[in-house]
């Protein structure tokens, strides 16, 4: 029993060995041989949000929200937490979906836990977004002040739950794309349907404007604020804006919300992944 313990322990060991140095690899590729190398991480967003900020905020003049305990009102801040914050979601979901069927030759020549691979690719991208969410507060405390200081550190939890709720979803679709080939590309037209769900250019009182309006106009009951804050993405992305822009704890409820949609979707993921992911290596 006790050389049982042992094998398990060096196993496990081994493990932690092997996702740590496929994550640095990851970080490390990413921007290899480019002139700008990691600063590109923080352009790409920076040329989002300008793009979001020119066509929702000034041509169609969505107004910015005010601030809680804050007091911003600055359209690109506010804008900017979303765009940031929906890059690391579906740009970790994509890597991650994708990495088992990229990495088919390493799968075939040596025996590894499969889901090391895809937990690597997530790891390296909330390294990239934790040095966004950076930036992010220093440009906060710039133009809002220190104040957001005092709630930094709930950033920590936040992206804890952000990262298990990609990787149960990455997890559940890398296994089910090596079996469906098609799958990528519809979760890339999937993809753009969910981000205009998920609050990302226009904040929820928009859609309570719209839900009062067709109530008065065409006499319909529909719950669009309900359906649009049932959207996990649009609950991480609201919470991060309640630090970062309100200055404020996210309710309790939007803490019950994303922990609940994190679980689900890592334990989902990680069952889905266990019982698909054993003979992926025929199908690829």
């Amino acid at each position: 029993m006790t050389s049982t313990r042992q094998e398990r322990a060096a196993e496990r060991a081994v493990t932690l060995n092997l996702l740590k140095n496929l994550t640095l690899r990851e970080i490390r590729s990413q921007y290899k041989r480019t002139a700008l190398g990691r600063i590109w991480s923080l352009i790409n967003p920076l040329a989002q949000i300008a793009i979001f900020s020119l066509v929702f905020g000034f041509l169609f003049q969505i107004p910015a929200p005010v601030g809680t305990n804050s007091g911003l009102e600055i359209f690109p801040v506010w804008i900017g937490i979303g765009v940031i914050t929906w890059g690391f979601v579906s740009g970790a979901i994509s890597a991650g979906m994708g990495s088992l069927v990229d990495n088919a030759g390493l799968l075939t020549k040596v025996y590894f836990p499969r889901s090391v691979l895809v937990t690597s690719t997530i790891l390296s991208s909330a390294f990239t977004y934790a040095t966004e969410l950076l930036v992010l507060v220093a440009v906060v405390v710039s133009v809002g002040g220190p104040q957001v200081l005092l709630y930094v550190l709930l950033l920590v939890p936040l992206l804890a739950l952000t990262v298990c709720f990609v990787l149960g979803i990455a997890l559940l679709l890398s296994v089910a794309s090596v079996y469906f080939r098609d799958l990528r590309h519809l979760w890339g037209i999937f993809t753009q349907v969910w981000m205009y769900g998920s609050g990302v250019m226009f904040p929820v009182a928009l859609v309570r404007q719209a839900e009062e309006r067709i109530a008065t106009e065409q006499g319909l009951s529909i719950p669009l604020v309900t359906i649009f804050e049932a959207n996990p993405a649009e609950r991480f992305l609201s919470a991060y804006r309640n630090v970062l822009y309100d200055f404020q704890v996210p309710p309790l409820d939007t803490w019950i919300t994303i922990i609940l949609w994190a679980a689900i979707a890592l334990v989902g993921g990680m069952l889905v992944f266990r019982r698909l992911a054993r003979d992926i290596v025929e199908e690829i």
